[in-house]
């Protein structure tokens, strides 16, 4: 009776070798549409959670048309003096992009002239020493003579220190004669900032932090 043959190993080397390559190939695939799905997702949650700046009250600092992201919790009471933050014009249903001065506490003045353009003074707590917040881009702007504050934060012809009341903030843009802000309308609400600017996200080639913060300088107390 005629017996089958004997079963074989198949030898190693007869194996496509191409076959290795291949899996390697698929799985560089798989990983670049990973990345594309990503980048897409990415460029969804940037479109859908980004703000846009509209105007020029933060020039230099930040542009027209430019998109901002902000920090997770850091809106309300994690508000930092100096920040650039969004939060509600006062009166209105409408965000705006500001830098926070002084917070509930703080006691704050300003003085223009074209000796000492945009003078911001600040008294941290409303005690101790006073500083001057310096941002070159305030002197570099700065034309018109004025002075702040009323009782309600807004501008005065001659300058007068006022201490921010309590859930309240004083703002302002960092393009002096070309902004509204806490001079034009009064003490911001503390509970409608939503949070600090953390990056911008476009253009593409403009994609960073929002710039330098103010320094504060020590000066004598103003006085009134």
């Amino acid at each position: 009776m005629p017996t089958a043959p004997p079963a074989t190993d198949v030898a190693a080397d007869s194996v496509p070798a191409d076959r290795p390559r291949r899996r390697i190939g698929r799985l560089l695939l798989g990983l670049l549409a990973g990345a594309v799905v990503l980048c897409v997702l990415a460029g969804v949650a940037v479109a859908a959670l980004a703000v846009r700046v509209d105007g020029a009250s933060m020039r230099p600092t930040l542009a027209d048309g430019q998109r901002l992201l902000t920090v997770p919790g850091s809106g309300g009471a994690e508000v930092r003096r100096l920040d650039v933050v969004l939060l509600k014009r006062p009166g209105r249903d409408e965000v705006i992009v500001k830098r926070v001065i002084g917070l509930p506490g703080d006691r704050v003045r300003i003085s223009s002239t074209p000796q000492e353009p945009f003078e911001v003074l600040l008294q941290p707590a409303g005690s101790g020493a006073w500083y001057r917040v310096e941002l070159p881009a305030w002197t570099a702007q700065a034309h018109r003579t004025g002075g702040c504050c009323t009782p309600d934060g807004t501008r005065t012809a001659a300058p007068t220190t006022q201490t921010v009341p309590p859930g309240r903030v004083f703002f302002l843009g960092d393009n002096p004669d070309g902004s509204e802000d806490s001079r034009s309308f009064g003490w911001g609400d503390l509970a409608t900032v939503s949070g600090r600017i953390g990056l911008r996200v476009w253009p593409p080639a403009e994609i960073g932090r929002p710039g330098a913060a103010p320094t504060l300088s020590e000066v004598p107390a103003p006085q009134d």
